[in-house]
C-alpha cells in the first residue's frame, strides 16, 4: 500500500466520537484494552515476528501514534516509534495508556505458538484491530514458510487507502436533523456480586467448540448463533440471581459493527450498542422463551434507522456548543459520572467479532483465533475461524459459576466443549 506525502505527514488527529470516553474512564480494574490472538501450529520466531509487525504497521500508520492532552480534548499525535515485539510477560490486557509514560497504544507479544495484539480502545474497535493482526499473521507466515509460498504468496486484501482507514465515520454519518426518542429512565440491572480477584486481577476462561454444532443447536431455537449464545448467557447469569434480585432485569449490552449498515472502511472506532433486558419475575425462564425474546429484540434494534438514532445520540456531546468549550478536566469528570451511571443499567456485555477469514493456503498453519477484553465486571467475547468457535470470558470475580453454567448449558445440547483458563496465559 502506497501513501502520498500528505497522508504520511498528518501530524495529529482528533479522537473519534466513540473513543472520547475511554481516556477518561481508564481504571486499574479496567484498562480499556482488548486482545486478539492467533495460535499457529508451530512455535513463534521472535525475529520474524518483529519484521512482520513493523511492516504490517506501515499499512496502518494511524496506529503509530501517542495520545496527548489538549485544552478541550485528548488528541493523537504521529510518532516514529516502531513497535517492539516482546515475549509475553504481562497480565492479559495490561494497561497501554499511562499519563506519565507516553508511548504506542498497542503492543505485539508472543508465547510459544501464539501471537498477541493488544489495543487501547482509543485507537480502534475489534474490526480495525483484527485487520492489523491478520496482516501481521499473513506476513509472518509468508516469511516463516518460504518453501511453501515462494515468490507467489496468497493474496490478502488489505483494502482501503490511508484516507479511508483514517476516516472518522461517526462524523461522516452524523445527521443533526435526526431526533431520537426521549431518553427513558435508566433501570437498575441485576449485578453480579462476590469476591474480587486480588490486585485488580482478571480471570480468563475460554471455551472452544465446533461452529457447525453450535449453529445446529441455534437452529433448533429458530435463532442465529449470536442470538442463541446471548440467550444461553442470560440463562447462565440468572442462575446467580437471588429471589430478591429477580425484580431487576438481566441486561446485556451488545456492540455492533456499524460498517455493514453505513459503508465505511475506517480502521478507527465505528461501532454502536444494542441491549437486551430480560425480566425473570415477569417472563418465562425456559431457554426457548429467552431465545425468542432475544431474537425479537435484535430484529427491532438492528436497523439502519435505529442505529443512526443511537449514533447521533452518542455524538451529542461532541456537537454540543457548550460542551465543546468546556475544559478537559471538567469533561473528564462528566464522562466518569456518565460511565458510572450507565454501568448501573448493565449486567454484562457479549461481543461477537464474527467469522475471521484468512487465505485458504494457510489452512494447516493456523490453529485458531481468540478475542479477550478487559473488564471490571464479567464479559463474554466470541470469534470463529474455520469450524472453531472461541468463547472467551473475562471476569474480575474470583468465582467462575456463571462460566461453568454457560458451558454446562452448551454441553447439555450435545455440543463438545474444550475449556482452558488463565494457566495458558
Amino acid at each position: 500500500m502506497l501513501f502520498t506525502n500528505k497522508e504520511k505527514d498528518a501530524a495529529w488527529s482528533r479522537l473519534d466520537n466513540a473513543a472520547k470516553i475511554f481516556p477518561s474512564t481508564v481504571e486499574k480494574s479496567d484498562t480499556r484494552v482488548f486482545r486478539f490472538s492467533c495460535e499457529l501450529e508451530f512455535p513463534i520466531d521472535r525475529d520474524i515476528l518483529q519484521r512482520a509487525a513493523v511492516e504490517a504497521a506501515e499499512s496502518y500508520p494511524g496506529f503509530n501514534v501517542v495520545m496527548k492532552k489538549g485544552l478541550f480534548w485528548y488528541y493523537l499525535e504521529r510518532c516514529d516509534e516502531k513497535v517492539k515485539v516482546t515475549q509475553e510477560d504481562l497480565p492479559v490486557c495490561a494497561a497501554l495508556y499511562e499519563e506519565e509514560h507516553i508511548g504506542l497504544l498497542y503492543r505485539v507479544s508472543y508465547l510459544r505458538n501464539r501471537i498477541n495484539l493488544e489495543m487501547f480502545h482509543v485507537l480502534t474497535d475489534g474490526t480495525g484491530a483484527l485487520e492489523l493482526l491478520k496482516t501481521i499473521v499473513y506476513r509472518y507466515l509468508i516469511y516463516a514458510c518460504p518453501e511453501k509460498f515462494g515468490d507467489e504468496p496468497p493474496f490478502l486484501d488489505s483494502g482501503a487507502s490511508f484516507a479511508q482507514k483514517s476516516a472518522d465515520s461517526f462524523s461522516k454519518y452524523y445527521d443533526s436533523s435526526l431526533k431520537g426518542k426521549k431518553r427513558t429512565k435508566n433501570i437498575k440491572a441485576f449485578k453480579l456480586r462476590g469476591d474480587r480477584l486480588d490486585n485488580n486481577g482478571m480471570s480468563v476462561i475460554e471455551g472452544f467448540a465446533s461452529v457447525k454444532s453450535v449453529i445446529e443447536a441455534a437452529h433448533k431455537y429458530n435463532s442465529t448463533l449470536t442470538v442463541f449464545l446471548t440467550a444461553l448467557y442470560i440463562k447462565a447469569l440468572s442462575s446467580e440471581m437471588p429471589l430478591s434480585g429477580r425484580k431487576k432485569p438481566v441486561a446485556i449490552n451488545i456492540p455492533v459493527n456499524l460498517r455493514p449498515y453505513f459503508p465505511s472502511e475506517t480502521a478507527k472506532n465505528f461501532f454502536g450498542m444494542i441491549s437486551v433486558s430480560y425480566r425473570f419475575d415477569k417472563q418465562p425462564d425456559d431457554l426457548e422463551s429467552i431465545a425468542a425474546y432475544v431474537k425479537e429484540s435484535f430484529e427491532k434494534q438492528l436497523t439502519r434507522e435505529n442505529l443512526a438514532l443511537r449514533m447521533n445520540s452518542l455524538a451529542s456531546l461532541e456537537h454540543n456548543p457548550i460542551a465543546r468549550i468546556a475544559p478537559l478536566p471538567l469533561k473528564n469528570e462528566v464522562l466518569k459520572i456518565a460511565r458510572h451511571i450507565s454501568l448501573k443499567s448493565e449486567t454484562s456485555v457479549i461481543s461477537n467479532v464474527g467469522r475471521i477469514k484468512m487465505p485458504e493456503e494457510f489452512d494447516g498453519l493456523i490453529k485458531r483465533f481468540s478475542v479477550i477484553v478487559s473488564t471490571q465486571n464479567i464479559q463474554l467475547n466470541i470469534c470463529s475461524y474455520n469450524d472453531t468457535l472461541q468463547m472467551g470470558f473475562t471476569s474480575s470475580f474470583a468465582a467462575s459459576d456463571v462460566q461453568r453454567e454457560f458451558f454446562h448449558l452448551l454441553t447439555s445440547h450435545e455440543i463438545a466443549v474444550t475449556v482452558r483458563s488463565n494457566d495458558s496465559y
